[in-house]
């Protein structure tokens, strides 16, 4: 089943929204988006956790 998520899902104003196969390569294409465009974000244990509980199947 396709996964997805969006930074709305997170409570940030940002319209990005994005889906995957599968929870790895979501995270690879959130891990990339938090890089290049909310640099406020430190990617660690709890804040991946937080991400991943956020994801949706579609």
């Amino acid at each position: 089943m396709t996964k997805s998520i969006s930074c709305a899902d997170a409570g940030k104003d940002c319209g990005w929204y994005t889906t995957a196969p599968s929870e790895e390569e979501l995270m690879e294409k959130v891990t990339q988006h938090v890089i290049e465009k909310h640099k406020e974000i430190e990617l660690n244990a709890e804040s991946i956790s937080s991400i991943k509980s956020l994801i949706k199947e579609i």
